[in-house]
């Protein structure tokens, strides 16, 4: 038994990284169907043991006829559920040729804000292309970790809470 006499494994599935791991399955879940979306991939440090991880980190690759709106109003609600757990999530985007084109923006409306760090509302008012803040390596890109969707391939050996939470979850979305 663990801590309140809950079951042990009723314990570790209450971790933030549990959390996060479910709402990345719940991203994906959701994500998969929109039209423009060809690939989503787990990136940082949940596709490692860490165990206390700061955020969750999802890859999207995309093509030119996202729509780019619906995709951030999913994204948001990952980082919202990682807000709720005093985390957060990025959903970084690329295109088919492995070049970084920034992350989904997190506001619901596009205006010009103080806080946004964007350099201008590109291809669409959802895409924040704060490159001078963050930029991911190419290498990454093309060879992410964790692929979630449209299949399921681990790149490397991955952690035990991955597999159960995440990715055998996932296996039974692809026919």
């Amino acid at each position: 038994m663990g801590t309140l006499g809950r079951p042990m494994t009723s314990v570790l599935e209450d971790t933030l990284r549990a959390a996060l791991l479910k709402e990345v399955g719940r991203f994906v879940e959701r994500a998969r169907h929109l039209a423009g979306v060809e690939q989503i991939a787990l990136i940082g440090s949940l596709t490692t043991p860490k165990e206390h991880p700061k955020d969750a980190d999802v890859l999207t690759t995309i093509s030119n006829d996202v729509d780019l709106a619906a995709l951030a109003t999913v994204a948001r609600k990952l980082k919202g559920a990682g807000q709720r757990r005093n985390s957060g999530a990025d959903v970084f985007l690329c295109n088919k040729t492995g070049d970084y084109l920034g992350r989904t923006c997190s506001y619901r409306e596009c205006h010009p804000r103080m806080a946004c760090r964007g350099r201008q509302c590109a291809f669409s008012s959802y895409l924040c292309d704060d490159l001078d803040e963050v930029c991911l390596e190419k290498r990454l890109i093309v060879n992410p970790p964790i692929v979630l969707w449209p299949e399921v391939v681990p790149g490397r050996e991955v952690p035990e809470d991955v597999e159960r939470l995440l990715l055998a979850k996932l296996r039974d979305l692809v026919p």
